[in-house]
Order: structure tokens, then C-alpha cells, then sequence
């Protein structure tokens, strides 16, 4: 197997092992905590396990209010996951398969959700007495969120440096100076 083979391969691991600690938390806080019931948990002075149903896709936003806004969310997340896909296996640099992979899974845990019950089961309520600097949230999020910010960090970052690479590399012979 080649190291490129090795890192999608790597990539495709992470993307379900975020998908599936989603879900075992998930079923988790659904099941056992029966957190839908309970409605909150204190874990720590700044952290509560508090239940909520998002309808609607990132920062809650368009909301599902219709069998139809649900399905064709589930649609267009699910598209969306595959052009995840297709990038991931068409990327070389592990930075940016592990990225995408983080997305993917975040996508798949969320998209499944949104199938099986009609929202998103999200969870997590960081917060510093009254203020929130997040909405509620799960691990699918928390994942997605990370692997936009690495995305765009090496997009930014990487760029300055492959800049910087070719002005200091000497032309080849033939070649036009940068």
C-alpha cells in the first residue's frame, strides 16, 4: 500500500471512529442518562449535560419545519458528505485527509441522526454562567468544527509557505524565476 493509499486509508478509520463515538454518546445521553427526561445534568460548575432537539443545521439554521425541509436536509447534508468524501480521497497531505475525515465523520453522525429521529440530538452546554460562546452541542459538531478550523488554518498558513518555498528555490534550467 502505498503512503498516500495509507493515509486515506487512515482518513476513512477517523471519519468512522468520530462517526461512531457520536453515536455511542448519543445513545448514551438518549438511553441510560435518559437526559431527554431529566432535561439537564450539572458535570461541572461550566458544563452541563442539558437535552436538545436542533432541527436545524449549523447554529441552528434552517430549521426543518416539514417532512419535506427534513428530507431535503438530509439530502443536501448527504451530498455534502460525499463531496467531503471525494476530496478527502482525492487529497495527499495527512493534515488535510485527518481535516476533511474530522467533517466527514461530524457529517455522517449528524446526518444520521436527522434520518433516524428528525433533528439532532445535541447535548453539550459549555458556558460561564449566563453567557454561551457555543449553542448546545455534540461531538459530530464539535468534529466538524475543528476540521473547518484546520482547513482554513492550512489554507492560510500552508500558502504563505509554499509562497515562500518557490521564490527561494532556484529556477531550473529552462525555467522562469518566480
Amino acid at each position: 500500500m502505498s503512503a498516500i493509499a495509507q493515509r486515506r486509508a487512515i482518513g476513512i478509520a477517523l471519519a468512522l471512529a468520530i462517526f461512531a463515538v457520536d453515536q455511542l454518546v448519543k445513545w448514551w445521553v438518549k438511553g441510560p442518562l435518559d437526559l431527554q427526561r431529566v432535561g439537564a445534568i450539572e458535570v461541572l460548575p461550566f458544563f452541563d449535560l442539558r437535552w436538545t432537539q436542533n432541527f436545524g443545521i449549523s447554529l441552528g439554521m434552517f430549521e426543518a419545519t416539514s417532512p419535506e425541509m427534513r428530507w431535503g436536509l438530509v439530502a443536501v447534508t448527504g451530498l455534502i458528505a460525499l463531496v467531503v468524501t471525494v476530496w478527502m480521497m482525492r487529497e495527499k497531505a495527512l493534515g488535510d485527509i485527518v481535516a476533511l475525515a474530522m467533517i466527514l465523520g461530524g457529517a455522517l453522525g449528524n446526518i444520521r441522526d436527522r434520518y433516524n429521529y428528525g433533528y439532532v440530538i445535541d447535548y453539550a452546554d459549555l458556558h460561564f454562567g449566563t453567557f454561551r460562546p457555543f449553542l448546545i452541542f455534540n461531538v459530530a459538531d464539535a468534529a466538524i468544527t475543528i476540521g473547518v478550523v484546520i482547513i482554513l488554518a492550512r489554507a492560510f498558513l500552508m500558502r504563505d509557505t509554499l509562497d515562500d518555498a518557490m521564490k527561494e528555490r532556484p529556477a531550473a534550467a529552462g525555467e522562469k524565476a518566480p
